[in-house]
């Protein structure tokens, strides 16, 4: 299940996007509470550093395989050529996954205590869009993205509520 982090405008934004491409017809958002446990978290270095690695063995894999690997794409009419289809991302990331549940597995097969955890959640930042103004380094669609893999990370969902300026107290 994936979440856009303390970015509920973008993440409707996404969803009527999705609209006008008829992949859904009634675009909403909900909110939610979360707990990321342990996160792959690719703001961080280690992880970044992690990930190539698995990049490294899903490339050797491949090639092995005498398979193409697959690429990050862009979307048909995606003036900013963002690459927002990241086939490539999702299958070096779920390649880890697997890798990590397998290890966890035959070292419980095999009576012994594996090193590695399985995550609970994954986290990145996502740069989009055209710049915010000219000779800017933010992008007008950047965002926090989080993928929840454990469901009981989820503490809860609520209705966002639009903020309001003034607080009255009854």
């Amino acid at each position: 299940m994936y979440f856009w982090e303390n970015n509920a405008e973008r993440a409707l934004q996404w969803a009527n996007d999705k609209k006008s491409r008829k992949a859904i017809k009634t675009p909403a958002i909900i909110g939610a509470v979360l707990d990321l446990g342990y996160c792959c978290d690719f703001t961080d270095s280690r992880f970044i550093s992690l990930i190539k690695d698995y990049y490294d063995d899903v490339r050797s894999t491949y090639k092995i395989a005498g398979k193409k690997l697959p690429e990050n794409r862009d979307i048909r009419d995606d003036k900013f050529k963002d690459r927002i289809l990241r086939e490539l991302d999702c299958t070096v990331i779920e390649f880890m996954h697997s890798v990590i549940r397998n290890e966890i597995a035959d070292a419980a097969q095999n009576n012994r205590k594996s090193e590695l955890k399985e995550f609970d959640s994954v986290r990145g930042m996502f740069q989009e869009g055209g710049f915010a103004f000219k000779g800017s380094g933010i992008r007008a669609k950047t965002h926090t993205q989080i993928c929840i893999r454990n469901h009981n990370c989820i503490k809860g969902f609520f209705i966002p509520r639009e903020e309001n300026e003034q607080w009255v107290v009854p």
